[in-house]
């Protein structure tokens, strides 16, 4: 095994999780399209660019990164025919009631409170956008965590719009409401 620094760089873990979710076909600009979808009907100023904003401060938070770099690499091996039966078959066949890949993905929901998680569990069943893509298994990659760690960044970049737009409801300035989501990102 080889050795490890004891520590990592928060931009490089980052930058590992923008270039797992870049190398499997899955950009920025394909979340914020849910995102936008899932927040219009309630913000009718909304615009795409805050919904690709939005995403992208969420890609910023440590368990999104860590959930996502755990699920893609399992994808990956699962591909490459890499992991031991019978978690080989369960992860390349998307197998139903292996909750696993929800399981993670939900806990990576909790990040903006009780509406992302419905709006994950929302996504999960409606597979909207590049989650149905990647849910129809075309191409021949697994993307059996992907497809939930979308939701799970989607769900939380909505629930994150829907917060800051009830703080500027509330009367509260653009730096307080700023210093908030400052204080969740992490």
């Amino acid at each position: 095994m080889a050795a490890h620094s004891s520590h990592i760089p928060s931009d490089q873990i980052e930058q590992a999780a923008r270039e797992a979710l870049e190398n499997r076909g899955v950009t920025i600009h394909s979340i914020a399209e849910i995102v936008y979808q899932m927040q219009k009907p309630y913000n009718p100023t909304l615009s795409f660019e805050y919904c690709v904003d939005s995403v992208n401060r969420v890609l910023e938070k440590r368990e999104i990164q860590h959930a996502l770099l755990v699920g893609v690499e399992l994808d990956k091996l699962a591909e490459q025919e890499q992991l031991s039966e019978p978690l080989q078959s369960l992860i390349a066949q998307d197998e139903g009631l292996f909750g696993v890949d929800e399981t993670i993905a939900f806990g990576a929901a909790l990040g903006y409170g009780s509406i992302s998680v419905t709006t994950f569990g929302h996504l999960d069943k409606e597979k909207i956008g590049v989650i149905k893509d990647l849910d129809s298994k075309v191409g021949g990659q697994c993307h059996t965590f992907l497809d939930d760690m979308v939701g799970s960044i989607a769900a939380n970049a909505s629930s994150r719009i829907a917060h800051r737009l009830r703080d500027s409801v509330d009367g509260l300035t653009e730096d307080e409401i700023e210093k908030r989501d400052q204080e969740e990102r992490f």
